[in-house]
């Protein structure tokens, strides 16, 4: 008998944003617990993503977080509760307006996409890590220094990561992380995380960090909860 063919789900991302991180964690894990799900991790740009929204549906489209009550919420109790819900050891920064708004994340998504490019078996690693600095530790994920650093710790080679930095410029990089928002955008997205489910030839969006039941109904699997044995965050 055929093994079933396996369902394509891509996972946007932007690593200046914590349920991301979230949908990336579980995601991962599900990968050896859904059998017919093929992942893709597709970096993209939030800030490129908030803004083209607006201008494509003619309206203003403000990150949650600047919403003032539903920011306070956020990092007083959502964020930590789903935090540990899900086993991922988010702490929110003493700064987080700059690593989301003041700092922005465009550099980070470049590095990355260069990585990605040249060597997508390090995107995983890179991107977890670089969650961890801003999101776990209150490190920096803005200059030379963070990156390197950051590829060091997965265990990246400081020629890889060296090479990734001095192609942040280059087009076909640029091109890539365009195209990756770009995409998103067309699949309807207005933030992140954005899931898109490809089942029957069709792309459905779902969005969030607690949208895993909706994705196992649309994957025709079972949602077994956040299975923090399988984590891979190394504190």
């Amino acid at each position: 008998m055929a093994a079933p063919m396996k369902k394509t789900v891509e996972l946007f991302y932007d690593v200046v944003s914590p349920y991301s991180w979230i949908a990336f964690e579980v995601l991962t894990r599900y990968k050896s617990v859904w059998g017919n799900m093929d992942l893709k991790l597709r970096p993209f740009f939030l800030g490129g993503v908030m803004n083209e929204s607006c201008v494509m549906n003619e309206s203003s489209n403000r990150p949650p977080a600047m919403v003032p009550a539903k920011g306070a919420y956020m990092m007083k109790y959502d964020i930590p509760r789903l935090g540990t819900y899900y086993q991922v050891p988010i702490k929110i920064p003493k700064n987080p307006s700059e690593v989301m708004f003041e700092k922005g994340s465009l550099t980070a998504m470049r590095f990355i996409t260069a990585v990605d490019i040249d060597h997508p078996e390090c995107t995983e690693n890179l991107s977890r890590e670089l969650w961890m600095r801003a999101w776990c530790r209150d490190e920096g994920i803005f200059n030379q220094n963070d990156f390197l650093e950051a590829a060091k710790k997965v265990g990246i080679s400081e020629e890889i990561a060296k090479n990734a930095l001095a192609r942040i410029k280059d087009d076909d990089v640029k091109n890539r992380l365009k195209k990756n928002t770009t995409e998103a955008l067309n699949y309807g997205t207005f933030g992140a995380p954005t899931i898109i489910a490809h089942v029957n030839n069709k792309p459905e969006l779902v969005f969030g960090s607690d949208r895993f039941p909706i994705l196992a109904m649309l994957l025709d699997e079972e949602w077994k909860g956040p299975q923090a044995e399988l984590s891979k965050c190394k504190l």
